[in-house]
């Protein structure tokens, strides 16, 4: 556990001493990295799938605020749909607009969740981010996974009927709408992906605000227990076809990696939880003080005693022969 514990003090000093520089890298590496997939999974628009152009917008973003990246992901994905279908690129532009409103207003500091939750997906790992969120932000960040699962299902959606959508234009104008909007509404996985992420961030946050020991533990396992549940109930009610085995090994490696979280962000020795009170002119207060689990570095100093040196303080001592 030391040593664990010393490479997390050594990761934190590393941060923190070359922060200036890792903040621009990681908005690059993650404008980087959602452009890329945004262009894999659509990629209609040929002239800004190219290397050049992802790499001068995902440079732009290391230098602009992390809702800039989020606007410039957007701005993609509507292009991609634009070239595929006109009316599928309204609607969905119509639905980033009301998210982009609704999250401004509710949750404007959650734009990593917006960014990451997607990737989380294609990678095979969504059920980690509404755990962790639920760790380290506050109940109004359900919303920015709710929309996270939004975004990811559209982009999902497109890329699984674009032969559908572009075939749809020797239908009528009111029948091509009609069927986009048909299509993004009833999509029943989004609707049950948006429910259960919900419910795992809001119950995560009260159960690790509790003053109790193991909090955030306790957290982490309650939150995927209940979130493993809940789409498993769901699956059944609304016939998504999610992968059962997923759900479940999906969970347990969303707790274990929230218990690695856990451990950089809330690491702390019950074993040395007290009790505290005291009081002012107008309250009694009654507090629980429980330490963290720090560590440092212990400092090494060799002192060097050449020949010389060994000479003088044996003349001094009187021994020398």
């Amino acid at each position: 556990m030391t040593d664990l514990l010393l490479i997390k003090e050594k990761i934190k000093q590393f941060l923190g001493k070359y922060e200036i520089y890792l903040k621009p890298l990681g908005k690059f590496l993650l404008a980087f990295i959602s452009i890329s997939m945004i262009n894999s999974a659509l990629g209609y628009m040929e002239r800004i799938t190219a290397l050049p152009v992802v790499l001068v917008v995902a440079l732009m973003c290391s230098f602009m605020p992390n809702n800039f990246t989020l606007f410039a992901a957007g701005l993609f994905t509507v292009l991609h749909i634009y070239f595929l279908s006109l009316e599928c690129a309204l609607v969905v532009g119509v639905v980033f607009v009301l998210m982009g409103l609704l999250y401004l207003r509710f949750s404007p500091k959650s734009s990593l969740v917006l960014l990451i939750l997607p990737i989380c997906f294609v990678l095979k790992i969504p059920y980690v981010v509404p755990i962790c969120v639920g760790l380290l932000y506050a109940p109004v960040s359900a919303f920015a996974v709710a929309c996270g699962s939004v975004v990811y299902c559209v982009i999902s959606y497109v890329s699984k009927k674009a032969t559908e959508l572009g075939m749809l234009e020797s239908e009528e104008l009111t029948s091509r709408f009609r069927y986009v909007v048909d299509g993004l509404i009833g999509n029943r996985v989004m609707i049950l992906y948006m429910v259960a992420f919900s419910i795992t961030v809001i119950l995560v946050y009260v159960i690790r605000r509790l003053s109790i020991n193991y909090a955030w533990t306790i957290a982490i396992g309650a939150g995927a227990v209940v979130q493993m549940i809940t789409l498993l109930i769901g699956d059944m009610i609304l016939d998504t076809g999610i992968s059962i085995v997923g759900i479940f090994l999906g969970n347990i490696l969303a707790a274990a990696i929230a218990i690695v979280v856990q451990f950089f962000f809330f690491h702390l020795d019950y074993n040395r939880a007290e009790q505290v009170q005291f009081e002012d002119n107008e309250y009694y207060y009654y507090v629980k003080a429980i330490p963290k689990i720090t560590v440092s570095k212990t400092s090494k100093s060799v002192k060097k005693i050449n020949s010389q040196s060994e000479k003088k303080v044996r003349q001094v001592n009187g021994t020398d022969s």
